[in-house]
């Protein structure tokens, strides 16, 4: 089988920059992926007036879709599903769902997205809330997937069991992990504790003999490498990154402080930069490899609001690379047959 010729349409008014940082990006990929066609959704007037000012006036895999509107950070998300649907990001789903590309990115209103796609693009047969999944670095240098990272609040036991097994999905065709090892994170790793959900949730991934589940982890092992896929609920697993990203920053600033403090720690300081400044940046993993919301009838990829020009080109290949892994079709599939295996 050919791999598949990907097709994106980029939401180009979305984020703190806009087409400041999709533009270049954009670019970078079409020279990056000698098949790829883009269609940008946006202020079509502007788009190709900055186009024209980066040296391109045209471009044969470049296509537009007009919009008059675009969603604002500030908007709330049932707000900009009911008057937004001339919006970038709302052209952007649409497309998907009509069939005409393959996937969409965006670094626009998290919210406003996943309420949108939701709505738009429907959910898969026997999944009920969408999942926000990202890949994190881990002490073994392989990454892992956790989610949900704020998709969906408060998760039921039956939606922690579906998250598990379109992290696995993920896990595997994404990065090639033969029989990720599934964990759920929990306040502690024996069995009687922890909520309720979590308990039957654990009881459910027992069961299932197509997912290798290796029980409950704790919040300090997220980076050990111990699990390959990491279940929890959207508060929990939201907390739980921005809670890292603090932490980062709370080493960065002290080693800075440390410097001014004692010159004698220039050295030292100087010799730590570059594992600091990759320990930051991996745990802010959005911004830098895309994250991606799963459990859709499409492919959606989500960049950081505040994504550089190299953020977003990492959401574009991550959208490309699950385009051409097909992963909506693979975890359909999947869950088709642990759907069965359960009867």
């Amino acid at each position: 089988m050919q791999p598949l010729k990907p097709s994106l349409a980029l939401d180009m008014m979305g984020g703190d920059f806009g087409p400041r940082s999709t533009i270049p990006a954009a670019l970078a990929a079409l020279t990056e992926f000698p098949e790829l066609e883009l269609t940008f959704c946006g202020d079509k007037p502007l788009l190709k007036r900055l186009l024209a000012e980066s040296g391109v006036s045209a471009h044969p895999r470049i296509h537009f879709v007009h919009s008059d509107d675009q969603v604002s950070m500030a908007d709330k998300p049932s707000l900009a599903l009911r008057t937004k649907r001339d919006s970038s990001m709302r052209h952007a789903l649409d497309l998907v769902e009509q069939g005409a590309v393959h996937a969409c990115v965006s670094a626009g209103n998290t919210g406003a997205l996943i309420a949108m796609a939701h709505y738009v693009l429907k959910m898969l047969n026997g999944v009920e809330r969408p999942a926000l999944v990202s890949a994190l670095p881990s002490c073994n240098g392989k990454p892992v997937y956790m989610l949900d990272l704020g998709a969906t609040v408060n998760a039921d036991a039956d939606t922690l069991f579906q998250f598990a097994v379109m992290g696995a999905v993920m896990a595997e065709e994404v990065i090639g992990i033969r029989a990720p090892r599934v964990a759920l994170l929990n306040m502690g790793e024996e069995e009687i504790k922890g909520s309720d959900q979590i308990k039957r949730a654990s009881q459910l991934l027992q069961e299932c003999r197509d997912l290798n589940y290796i029980g409950y982890i704790e919040g300090n092992d997220i980076f050990s490498g111990k699990a390959d896929v990491i279940v929890c609920d959207g508060f929990v697993g939201n907390v739980a990154l921005k809670t890292c990203e603090g932490v980062a920053k709370l080493i960065l600033k002290r080693a800075q402080q440390g410097v001014k403090q004692r010159p004698f720690a220039a050295l030292l300081s100087w010799l730590c930069k570059p594992a600091l400044k990759s320990l930051y940046q991996g745990m802010n993993p959005d911004q830098y490899n895309g994250a991606s919301l799963i459990g859709l009838r499409g492919i959606v990829v989500k960049s950081h609001g505040n994504a550089t020009k190299d953020a977003f080109l990492s959401a574009i290949r991550q959208a490309v690379c699950e385009v051409q892994r097909q992963v909506p079709a693979k975890i359909k599939d999947r869950l088709e047959q642990v759907l069965i295996d359960k009867a």
